[in-house]
C-alpha cells in the first residue's frame, strides 16, 4: 500500500494565489527598477540634450557706454558750418559733395568707424610700436581714433618734438587747399592735375580728413571722385596726359592717394563708387610696368630700356604700392614686385652712404649732396628693408651732410619730404637732430593765407634739388610742407623711443 499526501482543494487554491502574487510583485519591482534607472539616466543626460549653447558676440567699441549712439547719413544737400576738423570722430559727420563729376554720392547709412591704432612693425603691417622694430606706415590700420583725435595729435606733437603751431599751420594749409580747389574737384589748373590733386588728397588724409569730415569732407570727396573719374575713363591710368614721358609721376602720386583713401573708406564703411576698382587697376598697372631687368620704374613706364629707371620715379611707385597693399585689394604679383623694387633701391647705394639718382656712385647733385638719399631710405623702410646697412647708412649720410635753410639753396622741399619721414622712422637722436633742422624753418615761412613762400628768397629754381623747377608752384610746395608737418602723427619712431 502506498501513501500519497494530497493537498486539499483549499490549500491548492491558496498556493496558486501565492504564485500569482509573487509573479505580480516581481513584475512591479522590475518596472520600478527600470523606471528608477531611466530617471537616473535622465537626470544626467537631459540637461546636455536640452541646454542651448550661448552665442558669444565679440566686438571692439570705443564709445562710452554712457553716450547714446548717433547714426547719420551721407547727404548731398547739406550746407556745412566751419568748425575744427577731426576734433572728435565719436559721432558721424555728414558730408556733402557739390561737383560736376560723373560719380554720384549715394545716400547711405554710414556706421561709426572704429578708431583705435593697430600694430605692426617697420612698414609691414601698420603702425609701429616704437620698440626698436621699425615705425609704422601712414595708412590706417583696423582702427583710427587716436590718429583722428585732435587731443592725440597734440599729445604726439609734444612727445615727438612738435608744437601746437605745427597743428595750426596744417589747418591753415588745408583751408587754403579747400579755397583753391577747382569746380571739378582737382588742383593744378590743367597741368599735372592728377599729381597735384593726389598731393592735396594725401594732405587731407594725413590729417585724418575723409568724406565724413565736417569742414573738409566736401573737398576730400570731390578730390577722390575726380581721380576715380580719370581712372575710369583711362582704364586705371591716372593722368590727363599719358603721352608725356613724365606721367609716371602723376600716376604714382595719384595711386598713392587713392590707396590711402581706399583704406580709410573701407575701414569707415564710406561708399565711393568705383574707388576700389580704380585703385586696383592703377596699382596693377604699376606692377605690370615695372622695369624687367632693374626692378625700378622709368619715364613713360618703359620696361626694357637701358636706363632702367631712376629713384625719383621709383619712390612714388613704391609709396603707391605700399598704400594699396594696406587697403587689402587684390593686386596680382604685388609681393614679387616689391621684392624686386627693394633690390633695385639697394643697388643705388653709393660708397659715401648716400643714394644715387639712376646709378650708384654717379656724380652727385649740386653742392656735392645726393638729394635722393631720403627717398632711398624711405623706400627701403616701406619695403620692410629698413634694417639693411644701406638704409642705416643713408640715414647717417643725411645726419652728417644734410642741410635745410628756407632762404638759401638748401631748401630742397622734395628731398626733405622724404628725409623727414625716413628720419622720423629712425627715431632717437637722428630724429631729434632732423626735427630741429626742419621744423621752425617750415613754420616761419608759411604765408598768412596758409600757403608757403617760394624758397631761396623767391628764387624757387635756385635750390639744390632734383625737382627744382617745381619749387615755383605754390600748390606743390604747400602740399609738401603740409605733409612734412603731419609727420608727427602719421609716423611713429622706428628704432626706439626718442631720447
Amino acid at each position: 500500500m502506498s501513501l500519497h499526501a494530497e493537498l486539499s482543494p483549499e490549500a491548492l487554491e491558496r498556493l496558486h494565489k501565492q504564485r500569482r502574487n509573487s509573479t505580480i510583485s516581481s513584475i512591479v519591482i522590475a518596472a520600478l527598477v527600470i523606471t528608477l534607472i531611466c530617471l537616473v539616466l535622465g537626470f544626467f543626460l537631459l540637461p546636455a540634450l536640452t541646454k542651448e549653447t550661448p552665442t558669444i558676440v565679440t566686438y571692439q567699441s570705443n564709445i562710452d557706454d554712457s553716450k547714446e549712439l548717433e547714426t547719420k547719413k551721407v547727404q548731398t544737400n547739406v550746407q556745412r558750418k566751419p568748425s575744427s576738423p577731426s576734433s572728435s570722430m565719436a559721432k558721424v559727420i555728414t558730408a556733402a559733395a557739390v561737383s560736376d563729376v560723373s560719380i554720384p554720392v549715394p545716400e547711405v547709412d554710414v556706421p561709426i568707424p572704429s578708431m583705435e591704432f593697430g600694430d605692426g612693425d617697420d612698414f609691414g603691417s601698420g603702425w609701429g610700436n616704437g620698440d626698436g622694430e621699425g615705425g609704422g606706415f601712414a595708412t590706417i590700420p583696423p582702427s583710427m581714433k587716436k590718429r583722428c583725435s585732435r587731443e592725440d595729435r597734440l599729445a604726439r606733437l609734444q612727445e615727438m618734438g612738435g608744437t601746437p603751431e605745427c597743428e595750426d599751420a596744417v589747418l591753415k594749409a588745408l583751408r587754403w587747399l579747400k579755397s583753391t580747389q577747382a569746380s571739378d574737384g582737382s588742383w593744378g589748373g590743367g597741368s599735372n592735375n592728377c599729381a597735384m590733386t593726389g598731393l592735396a588728397l594725401l594732405a587731407y588724409l594725413g590729417h585724418c580728413e575723409t568724406p565724413l569730415s565736417e569742414e573738409f569732407g566736401d573737398s576730400c570727396l570731390r578730390a577722390i571722385t575726380y581721380l576715380v573719374n580719370v581712372g575710369m575713363k583711362n582704364n586705371g591710368k591716372l593722368s590727363t596726359n599719358p603721352s608725356n614721358k613724365s606721367w609716371p609721376y602723376e600716376h604714382g602720386i595719384a595711386t598713392y592717394a587713392l590707396g590711402e583713401a581706399s583704406t580709410f573708406c573701407k575701414q569707415g564703411n564710406i561708399p565711393v563708387p568705383n574707388l576700389f576698382e580704380t585703385t586696383t587697376k592703377a596699382a596693377q598697372f604699376i606692377v605690370d610696368n615695372q622695369h624687367k631687368k632693374s626692378g625700378g620704374w622709368d619715364y613713360s613706364y618703359a620696361v626694357d630700356g637701358d636706363r632702367g629707371g631712376d629713384l625719383s620715379v621709383a619712390a612714388w611707385q613704391i609709396q603707391a604700392l605700399k598704400a594699396s597693399s594696406h587697403s587689402g585689394l587684390d593686386i596680382k604679383r604685388l609681393s614679387n614686385s616689391m621684392s624686386k623694387a627693394a633690390g633695385y633701391v639697394d643697388s643705388l647705394r653709393c660708397r659715401d652712404g648716400g643714394f644715387g639718382y639712376s646709378r650708384a656712385n654717379e656724380h652727385p647733385h649740386a653742392e656735392g649732396y645726393r638729394t635722393m638719399t631720403g627717398g632711398g631710405v624711405l623706400s627701403l623702410q616701406m619695403l620692410d628693408k629698413g634694417s639693411l646697412s644701406s638704409a642705416r647708412g643713408g640715414a647717417k649720410y643725411i645726419e652728417d651732410n644734410g642741410k635745410f635753410d628756407y632762404d638759401t639753396i638748401y631748401c630742397d622741399l622734395y628731398g626733405a619730404y622724404y628725409e623727414v619721414q625716413a628720419m622720423m622712422n629712425r627715431g632717437g637722436a637722428q630724429w631729434k637732430l632732423y626735427n630741429k633742422r626742419f621744423r621752425d624753418e617750415i613754420l616761419q615761412n608759411q604765408n598768412e593765407d596758409g600757403s608757403w613762400k617760394s624758397p631761396n628768397n623767391g628764387k624757387g629754381q635756385g635750390v639744390r634739388a632734383v625737382a627744382a623747377a617745381w619749387m615755383t608752384n605754390t600748390h606743390y610746395r604747400t602740399c609738401l610742407c603740409t605733409l612734412m608737418l603731419e609727420v608727427y602723427y602719421r609716423f611713429l619712431p622706428g628704432t626706439g623711443a626718442v631720447k
